[in-house]
């Protein structure tokens, strides 16, 4: 039953939309934003994730609206709210551009940094100030459009619209790391290895869009901890999942459900919509961190013996796959003062559940405790272990400019950790000796 409040907002929304000529279009688009569609998967509701008796809208600073009203429901509303004022079709400009709801003032100069989306050194934080917390929103629309495939699917602009705003949505941005803007810079990374020669004169337009796809939803839905965390505390996604790849399953089935309850791919065929849905869970799946030397080896083995065909269907997706894992953990390789924002962002989660865990007595997990880790020492064993092998390997299929940029980038950025660690220590030893009894009583108070 629509409560009194939901009623409200709607009329508001419907009534404003009466004073435009796009009224028809409009009522579309809000057209089921209250319920979510029992057909198929459902993705799983934000800040409803039990576990140890703690709700998981207790883990940020921010708490989810708890009352009558789903806080959900409500997110949708003005969500949508916000995207019709903002919107440039209701001021009766014709709609060829994709950034019809961003801000008047800002639409030029996200514009002019859409036209250079190919850059490496695209600042995905200042387009993200620039289209007032759309950049997800505006930066997928966009290549959709730039790549052509809104016109080649015969996908409907409403559908598209509506989709992306709920994937938008579905990304909690009081994440520090794993948010809508994670997610939008992963899509601009994929964005430039789609462009690289090899890929951009063997990938078919399904594939693109597929790619494009996977990069916007792979971490839709991450509720800010990692899987051990899920496993340890036996929550319900990790015993669905039998422990394995919990979270992008869970990444993987948030974004089908969307996709169907948009309907984004109800004209098609249905054995190919769910080929599509398949293909979309096999490279969300890849990027599983803890299956990593499964694919590295795989990919090292095909360039060892140069058997890779990009002719062949199999082969081209599971390039496809390494390239998604290349622009999901590309920070390390970005210019210094994008790759340490980075950074720092993904540490304070790390850190942010070490709390959590000390908070509920559990084991804390590694690299997620502030008192044994700093930032430099977290970024410098990942791009040890994890960041220089695969991108090492990838500059061996695709050994371009861009592969060469990347490796620049991951060695400077490398060597300025380095650098820092000595200052992080005399930090910590001078905070240790000036303040002893204030770094003494967090510890008498969890003895007691």
């Amino acid at each position: 039953m629509v409560t009194v409040i939901e009623s409200l907002y709607l009329t508001c929304i419907l009534i404003f939309c009466l004073y435009s000529d796009q009224t028809a279009l409009y009522i579309r688009m809000l057209g089921d934003v209250r319920v979510r569609s029992q057909v198929g998967f459902e993705p799983e509701r934000r800040g409803s994730h039990p576990y140890l008796g703690v709700d998981f809208r207790t883990l940020h600073s921010h708490a989810e609206l708890v009352g009558s009203i789903p806080a959900r429901r409500i997110r949708r509303l003005f969500s949508f709210q916000r995207h019709l004022l903002t919107s440039r079709l209701l001021r009766g400009t014709p709609h060829l551009s994709p950034l019809h709801f961003l801000d008047e003032d800002y639409c030029g100069q996200a514009k002019c940094m859409l036209e250079k989306v190919g850059s490496w050194n695209f600042d995905i934080f200042l387009f993200d100030r620039l289209t007032n917390g759309n950049s997800l929103i505006s930066l997928t629309l966009y290549l959709l459009t730039h790549y052509g495939l809104i016109e080649l699917f015969q996908l409907d602009m409403v559908k598209v619209r509506r989709f992306l705003v709920l994937v938008q949505e579905d990304y909690h941005n009081h994440n520090p790391y794993h948010n809508s803007v994670h997610a939008a810079d992963v899509t601009q990374a994929m964005h430039c290895y789609l462009k690289e020669p090899k890929l951009a004169k063997s990938l078919t337009s399904c594939d693109v869009l597929l790619g494009l796809l996977a990069a916007a939803t792979h971490d839709l839905d991450h509720p800010g901890v990692n899987q051990p965390f899920l496993v340890k505390t036996n929550h319900y996604l990790a015993a669905l999942y039998r422990n394995t790849s919990v979270l992008e399953n869970h990444h993987w089935r948030s974004a089908v459900g969307l996709l169907r309850e948009t309907e984004l791919f109800s004209h098609l065929p249905t054995e190919d919509s769910l080929n599509m849905e398949r293909q979309l869970g096999s490279l969300i799946l890849a990027t599983d961190i803890s299956r990593q030397n499964e694919y590295l080896s795989k990919f090292r083995t095909h360039l060892d013996q140069e058997d890779l065909c990009l002719g062949n269907t199999s082969h081209r997706h599971f390039v496809l796959q390494m390239a998604l894992k290349c622009a999901d953990i590309c920070n390390p390789c970005r210019p210094w003062e994008l790759s340490k924002q980075w950074s720092e962002k993904v540490t304070e989660e790390f850190f942010h559940q070490g709390d959590i865990e000390k908070k509920h007595k559990l084991e804390v997990s590694p690299l997620c405790d502030s008192e044994t880790n700093s930032i430099a020492d977290v970024q410098i064993g990942f791009m040890t272990y994890v960041v220089e092998p695969l991108f090492a390997e990838w500059a061996r299929f695709s050994d371009t400019r861009l592969s060469q940029t990347m490796l620049g980038h991951l060695c400077l950025n490398k060597a300025s950790w380095n650098a820092m660690q000595p200052e992080e220590a005399e930090g910590e030893q001078a905070a240790a000796t000036e303040e002893p009894s204030s770094r003494a009583l967090p510890q008498g108070s969890q003895e007691c």
